[in-house]
């Protein structure tokens, strides 16, 4: 019997072991994995800000407003950083006629009015400013500063 109860202690003590062993070892290997990512936090609190912009054009002026951002405006906006998400023209709506929307993203609304304030700035917007006053293309514009919800799938 006494080898019997030799072996069970053996048996015993190498389970603990095997057992201390593996957690050693998974720890050892969570931490280097770890280490080896790079997760950023995701957080509710950001200062992210969305602009939608909506011109009302002078009726039948909308086609010559698309073709401004089309061939000016939208590099005047890149080149100052203003980054445009989308450009859209309503449709179906007859109350919308007239309507051109675009929605530009900022890290921050401070980044929003340096950006701005840079643009207004620039001798081309000024010039393209005047052409549009000249050729009486905008009624109004409608300017909404947005903060993504944290539910909100664009942030």
């Amino acid at each position: 019997m006494k080898l019997n109860s030799w072996k069970a202690k053996v048996w015993k003590f190498n389970g603990w072991s095997v057992c201390g062993t593996a957690l050693v070892a998974f720890a050892a290997g969570s931490l280097t994995t770890a280490r080896w990512t790079h997760v950023n936090p995701v957080s509710a609190a950001s200062d992210r800000v969305f602009e939608l912009r909506v011109y009302h054009a002078v009726p039948d002026k909308l086609p010559a407003l698309e073709s401004n951002f089309r061939d000016t405006w939208s590099k005047l906006l890149a080149k100052h950083d203003l980054k445009v998400v989308g450009y859209w023209a309503p449709e179906g709506a007859p109350a919308w006629d007239n309507t051109f929307i675009y929605l530009v993203a900022y890290s921050s609304r401070e980044e929003a009015k340096k950006n701005w304030d840079g643009m207004l700035t620039d001798p081309a917007t000024q010039e393209m400013l005047k052409s549009e006053q000249a050729d009486k293309l905008v009624e109004k514009i409608d300017s909404t500063y947005m903060r993504p919800e944290d539910f909100s799938p664009m942030k």
